[in-house]
């Protein structure tokens, strides 16, 4: 619970959160297109980013791997 209040951390979980949405529609697409709206509407929205905004979630996420691994 402690590592979201994070900022570092906060943003590695909405990359990977996005990431696997995307990938998640990639294989199942009819589920996310049919929960457009409500609760469930978010992951339809965060596949839409990461399709979309792919090249710069992308670098978003190099950017998130190299940082880690200099320990920043």
């Amino acid at each position: 619970m402690f590592g979201i209040l994070k900022f570092q951390t906060f943003l590695l979980v909405v990359l990977l959160f996005i990431c696997s949405c995307t990938y998640l529609h990639g294989v199942f697409p009819t589920w996310l297109d049919r929960n457009k709206s409500g609760p469930l509407g978010t992951f339809w929205r965060a596949a839409r980013i990461g399709e979309r905004l792919s090249p710069y979630v992308s670098l978003c996420c190099v950017a998130m791997a190299v940082s880690l691994v200099m320990g920043a």
